[in-house]
């Protein structure tokens, strides 16, 4: 039973130095502890405090960004359906720029294929009415070489003139 049960001198130096070490301790050690303790429990508040800030900082930027986001992709949306009607609208002035051109171009040259008719036109009238001069110049000649058909070519065509 002595292992159960100590000796009263045992547990009387125990109660000492137990006391002593507990007032060496009290004295020197407990405050500079307890400041460590409460430093400690200080920077933990704040690494804490500094984290849900830091959260509340991330989502807040979070959704900035989304809304950033979404203004820029309206934006593009807006860029791209003003590039697609102005697309659009060059390709329609540009269809009506050339049928225009093309329907000034076919009328200059109807104007220049009847320009150049008449040409033809009154070049092949010169070239008959010369021709027609010639023959009946010939004509004339063989006629009139006798004196009596003259004049009576002269009185018919006087005839035949009105004034």
């Amino acid at each position: 039973m002595e292992l159960v049960t100590p000796e009263i001198g045992l547990v009387f130096w125990t109660t000492v130095s137990f006391l002593v070490l507990f007032f060496l301790l009290a004295k020197f050690a407990w405050k500079p502890i307890m400041g460590a303790i409460d430093d400690r429990e200080r920077s933990i508040e704040d690494a804490l405090l500094k984290a849900e800030a830091a959260k509340e900082e991330m989502s807040r930027l979070t959704n900035e960004n989304e809304s950033l986001l979404k203004q820029a992709r309206a934006e593009r949306d807006l860029i791209l359906s003003e590039a697609k009607k102005i697309k659009e609208q060059i390709i329609a002035d540009a269809k009506d720029a050339a049928h225009k051109e093309g329907a000034r171009q076919i009328e200059l040259a109807r104007v220049e294929i009847n320009n150049q008719k008449a040409i033809a036109m009154a070049d092949v009238k010169n070239q008959v009415a010369t021709l027609s001069i010639q023959v009946a110049e010939k004509i004339l000649q063989n006629q009139l070489q006798d004196q009596q058909k003259q004049d009576e070519l002269v009185s018919q065509l006087l005839k035949e003139v009105k004034l």
